[in-house]
């Protein structure tokens, strides 16, 4: 079954535009709550960002899920990682998330875990989407859902995130500066790492409901970046505006993505005896994590892009580690979903069990040059056109066995992703930006 309203990660768009409206979401929590009734259980936990429009799609959730006859824990500002796990201790059918990740604040959404802190199945999706079609009906007065908020519920999260590295582990010593992009973790992402004994700086910890994902956090790294070099710190970690991604920054100021991460925490869970094989990436995944992962003895899984995808081929596999070079990176040893402040502490336990500094631990991967450049769209549009086509075979033509090409249309926004991967960087951005004009010219846009 076609989706109408489901994509890669929910339900997304620009609020005030349909389906992000408060009318469709009071009728989205309605049908959420009708298609989980049926499983026999009675309470949802519903958490958000920052951003300005989360008051009204929280209000709006809260009334379509009581008139379906669910109770509701209502979360307050919470990263989506805490709100799938908080999904699972407070023994909820589902968590609902109020987010657009790492959109700007006029855009905002709607995603879901299911009561083991997961995506939601295809099957109940399908079934959400059938509800919508139908008529609200609401439960009689006497069975009207009524709603709590959770007080603690920071305080329970953050002692989860310090429970992900051995208890014995101290950050004393290390300086680190703490990007939250005025987003669900600005207060708790420096708690965290202040209760381990860091000396935190943190940075965009004041959100006003419009500058969330603004200039800052782990889509533009930038201002970490001076910040590190300007404080002498150790190393710096952005998280973006709902906190499932990172990205962190060595004491050079030097940046370390998604790729860079995963390979450290997948080489320091093997010197500490975990035994795996694979390790999951996506067609974004670098080439040169892929060569280094074969150094150690691993395989690399590539799937479609979207974490979603990670999850599901690390479940089919039984396997530990997976993740996005955007900084989402999954610890299934650790948690359900990805949860940029885990990941953070995975590679700083890696520090210390290595002795070395951050910069010195990303030794060992060599990255290829990797472009990717962006072309706004309206609508569906088809990348396999003649013209498009036979502009990427030309690129891979002149490639050859060590550079690939991708085009994409984004799941979360409306534009085709153009990446071009090689080992010339000049060559690299040449091709990129030569197949950036084909796909303008050709679509039209």
């Amino acid at each position: 079954m076609d989706k109408r309203y489901f994509g890669t990660d929910g339900i997304r768009g620009r609020v005030g535009e349909y389906p992000i409206t408060a009318e469709f979401v009071l009728k989205l929590g309605w049908a959420v709550g009708r298609a989980l009734q049926t499983q026999g259980f009675n309470k949802v936990v519903v958490g958000k960002d920052t951003r300005i429009s989360g008051y009204m799609f929280e209000s709006a959730l809260e009334a379509g899920l009581s008139a379906a006859g669910l109770n509701i824990a209502l979360l307050g500002p919470m990263p989506t990682p805490g709100i799938a796990y908080l999904t699972r201790t407070l023994h909820a059918c589902a968590g609902i998330v109020v987010s657009a990740s790492h959109n700007p604040y006029y855009d905002n959404g709607i995603k879901f875990f299911s009561r083991d802190g997961q995506k939601l199945p295809d099957e109940v999706e399908e079934r959400i989407e059938e509800l919508l079609d139908r008529p609200l009906e609401t439960v009689e007065p006497d069975a009207l859902g009524k709603a709590e908020r959770i007080v603690d519920a920071a305080g329970r999260y953050i002692e989860f995130c310090k429970s992900t590295i051995p208890i014995n582990t101290s950050l004393a010593g290390l300086k680190i500066v703490v990007d939250c992009a005025h987003g669900a973790t600005y207060h708790i992402a420096p708690s965290v790492f202040t209760e381990l004994g860091a000396n935190v700086i943190a940075i965009g910890v004041t959100p006003d409901g419009l500058n969330i994902n603004l200039d800052c956090g782990a889509t533009k790294p930038g201002l970490l970046q001076e910040t590190v070099k300007a404080q002498n710190a150790d190393l710096g970690i952005a998280l973006d505006g709902d906190g499932d991604r990172v990205i962190m920054v060595d004491h050079r100021g030097e940046i370390l993505d998604g790729d860079d991460l995963l390979f450290i925490i997948a080489r320091d869970r093997l010197r500490t005896g975990s035994r795996f094989n694979a390790v999951v990436g996506t067609l974004m995944t670098n080439l040169g994590l892929e060569i280094g992962l074969r150094a150690l003895g691993l395989d690399l899984h590539r799937v479609k892009v979207g974490d979603r995808y990670v999850l599901e081929r690390m479940l089919a596999e039984h396997l530990m580690l997976g993740g996005e070079n955007s900084g989402h990176i999954i610890c299934l040893d650790r948690t359900t979903t990805g949860d940029g402040i885990v990941s953070a502490l995975q590679v700083l336990a890696a520090m210390l069990h290595s002795g070395k500094s951050l910069h010195d631990l990303k030794a060992g991967m060599t990255k290829y040059p990797q472009v990717l450049i962006n072309v706004s769209v309206s609508g569906k549009v088809d990348v396999n056109l003649p013209p498009i086509q036979e502009a990427v075979r030309e690129v891979e033509s002149q490639l050859g066995d060590y550079g690939r090409v991708l085009l994409r249309s984004s799941g979360t926004e409306p534009v085709v992703r153009v990446m071009v991967e090689g080992s010339d960087a000049g060559q690299v951005e040449r091709h990129a930006r030569n197949l950036a004009g084909v796909l303008r010219d050709t679509l039209s846009v």
